[in-house]
């Protein structure tokens, strides 16, 4: 686990170093604002090359989210997919594509990414995550002499977007988008938010077709001043979806649904 950690570090420092989206003190010291919001404002045409879209990476090195069943960082997955997101946006004529990277432990992250999105006039937020389950329902094993936990009972991706968003509509729009375009390569969400099992991380399912889930208070996407969409890529506490979301193809077809889905988003605005 220490290697993967450190060849991410790694990775992350360079980007950061040449500032995909910047990312300064004033931003790392921002807190959220106190004075009450502006009033969304109408929705524009898209024109794709100046369509700003950020594709952040969830979580930081400092503070790396889940761990896999086999001891890897939700942060490595996140990132990987991440990037592959932003190029395959870019290929597609989205050239305003940003890939957002922070740093730092968790909470001071968020508002830094927030603060990324509104300072750049983000037309579009996307956060990319993978999946995990509560404690309570892990289960223990032992990979490569240490000792791991997984959960097998769950498995596959969801959406997510907040009322409290200005753009909740088009958040929503966008996710069903998504969720469409995934559910048609064969991908099928992960049901199990809705379930009395979940506990204190148990949401209202917004749509039951493609599994988009309401959650209000997940900063980035109730204070960002975009569209915004929270994407938990699949489960990788699941011992054989981890397999699938490390491969190339799994990558591929789930950042070709994304491209697919804002293309759509585009076309119809």
């Amino acid at each position: 686990m220490g290697g993967s950690r450190s060849i991410i570090a790694g990775l992350v420092a360079s980007l950061l170093a040449s500032s995909l989206v910047p990312v300064g003190e004033a931003a790392a010291a921002r807190k959220p604002e106190k004075t009450r919001p502006k009033p969304p404002q109408p929705s524009a045409a898209c024109e794709a090359p100046k369509f700003r879209i950020v594709v952040d990476v969830g979580h930081t090195p400092d503070s790396y989210g889940a761990l896999s069943a086999r001891n890897d960082p939700e942060f490595g997955f996140n990132f990987r997919l991440a990037r592959l997101i932003a190029a395959k946006l870019k290929s597609e004529g989205f050239a305003a594509t940003r890939l957002l990277v922070t740093d730092g432990k968790a909470r001071p992250s968020l508002f830094k990414r927030v603060g990324a999105a509104n300072d750049g006039r983000a037309d579009l937020f996307l956060s990319v995550h993978h999946d995990s389950v509560p404690d309570k329902l892990l289960e223990a094993w032992e990979f490569d002499g240490a000792k791991s936990y997984f959960s097998d009972r769950f498995s596959g991706h969801s959406l997510f977007v907040s009322e409290r968003n200005p753009h909740f509509t088009t958040s929503l729009k966008l996710a069903r988008m998504i969720g469409r375009q995934l559910k048609e390569q064969g991908l099928r969400y992960a049901s199990q938010y809705s379930l009395p099992v979940m506990g204190r991380y148990r949401r209202q399912l917004l749509d039951k077709d493609v599994g988009v889930y309401r959650y209000d208070g997940l900063v980035v996407l109730s204070q960002t001043r975009s569209a915004a969409v929270l994407l938990e890529a699949g489960s990788i506490i699941n011992r054989d979806e981890e397999m699938e979301m490390n491969s190339a193809e799994r990558q591929e077809q789930i950042a070709g649904a994304v491209a697919a889905a804002v293309g759509e988003f585009c076309e119809r605005r």
